[in-house]
């Protein structure tokens, strides 16, 4: 009886946290299920892993010039001006990303993802975002999702290990979330 009761808040905390769980994965599916009108869903990670058998490096030569847009947001780091090609621009650090911003205050981020499954370099301007390279480590392979220009996820993937680099233009400015999915 004795090892029983020193055994309750251990068992307690178990079945709390198992129901937490569960709850809270079937409170997400219907949003994770569904996508914006007139837009596809991202690809599930089974069915990247169908097509994983490609384990070079992806890369996305950029258009010659991004569509422009003013950056409303104030650098948060100490800003350096650079002269090139005749124009000034302005690099500053914000959130992770440099931030390149020419004469005409079009700004243009640019930042390096670098997970155990490889290492992916995204560019983002004026609503779009771009990949510029995937390079997948040992073992791994890399797949992008790009539904909309607005909207990256980056894959690299190995049996029952996956990493996720997800961007998304919001706030006029870019979002990042890695993901790491099994182990």
């Amino acid at each position: 009886m004795r090892t029983l009761r020193n055994w309750m808040p251990t068992l307690g905390w178990l079945v709390a946290t198992a129901t937490s769980i569960g709850l809270a994965s079937v409170a997400l599916l219907p949003v994770l299920r569904t996508a914006p009108a007139g837009e596809e869903t991202l690809a599930s990670v089974h069915d990247l892993r169908r097509g994983a058998g490609d384990d070079r490096a992806l890369t996305v030569t950029p258009p010659a010039r991004p569509t422009p847009s003013p950056s409303s947001a104030a650098p948060s780091a100490a800003a350096t001006s650079s002269p090139s090609a005749g124009a000034p621009r302005t690099t500053t650090t914000r959130d992770g990303w440099t931030v390149t911003t020419d004469a005409a205050g079009d700004a243009t981020y640019l930042r390096s993802f670098r997970v155990e499954g490889g290492q992916t370099v995204v560019r983002a301007s004026g609503g779009r975002v771009q990949l510029v390279t995937a390079t997948p480590g040992p073992g791994y392979s890399a797949k992008t999702v790009q539904n909309t220009p607005d909207n990256l996820a980056v894959f690299f993937l190995e049996t029952n290990h996956h990493f996720v680099i997800h961007v998304v233009w919001r706030d006029d400015a870019p979002f990042a979330q890695v993901s790491e999915i099994g182990g």
